[in-house]
């Protein structure tokens, strides 16, 4: 992920079984043209899981909340070098909620702020790609494009998220743009960025996420979506970005759904 973009995750696992919003098993297969997609989700999961399951990792992540809360160091080399080969994924039931909202308001322009090995990207591209051919196909359709720009620091895991896009196919890799480097940097690049953002999802390092949102924000279409994971199990961290977003009179309405966690789904309607 981007900047040392590795979140807390819950203590809490097998979100996927318990979550009471998490529909049947992996029910993007049904909207897949090729079964690959689906089985390369179903493994990338599964190791993530694996990793995040383990004993070593849920101490690692009880140590980094015991020294945040005692000395308010929020990263440190240490922690950086352990999460390099980490996936810290989204969980399933959220990525397919994602891809879902994704699909429902016709996104063609996403923001994915933490990519890490490129799990969650994958449902953003095929609710980019599924989007665009929908409007191509429609009456009186003109050219329409669309992409999802994603960031990420890390060069090993950008070079991971590439082979896992590239294994998808052409359901997925064709529409997504990877900027690797400091996002707060990568972002602000002109070229290529679409003028008007439809979603855009934060999934980093806790104290990048209202820096980022502010870069995006002027560029954000009205009535787009800006989603936030483990907005209560890391509410501490998140205190800034929590304020803001919260506040109406920055322009969002907010929600915290109750996934693992809690996902914090905003929707951007300034007032005319």
């Amino acid at each position: 992920m981007a900047l040392r973009g590795h979140r807390y995750k819950p203590l809490s696992r097998n979100a996927v079984t318990l979550n009471p919003y998490m529909a049947a098993p992996f029910m993007i297969a049904r909207s897949l043209r090729k079964p690959r997609v689906h089985q390369l989700l179903q493994r990338l999961h599964s190791l993530s899981e694996a990793q995040e399951s383990s004993f070593s990792q849920r101490l690692f992540y009880i140590s980094r909340l015991a020294r945040f809360l005692l000395f308010r160091e929020t990263w440190s080399p240490a922690a950086d070098e352990h999460m390099k080969d980490k996936f810290v994924a989204l969980e399933a039931d959220k990525c397919q909620f994602i891809y879902l909202l994704a699909r429902s308001l016709g996104a063609r322009n996403v923001i994915e702020a933490g990519t890490s090995f490129g799990v969650s990207t994958i449902y953003l591209a095929l609710a980019v790609g599924q989007n665009v051919a929908q409007a191509k196909n429609s009456p009186g359709a003109t050219a329409f494009a669309g992409k999802v720009i994603a960031t990420e620091k890390e060069h090993s895991k950008a070079v991971r998220a590439r082979e896992h896009w590239k294994e998808a196919g052409d359901e997925v890799e064709p529409c997504i743009e990877l900027r690797e480097g400091d996002l707060l940097e990568t972002l602000k690049i002109e070229e290529g960025m679409p003028q008007e953002i439809d979603l855009l999802l934060l999934d980093i390092w806790t104290p990048l996420a209202l820096p980022t949102l502010k870069i995006v924000q002027p560029r954000l279409k009205r009535g787009a979506l800006v989603i936030a994971d483990n907005v209560s199990m890391a509410k501490v961290l998140y205190k800034e970005f929590l304020e803001y977003i919260r506040n109406p009179e920055n322009g969002f309405r907010t929600l915290t759904i109750p996934f693992s966690g809690g996902l914090e789904v905003s929707v951007y309607l300034p007032e005319e």
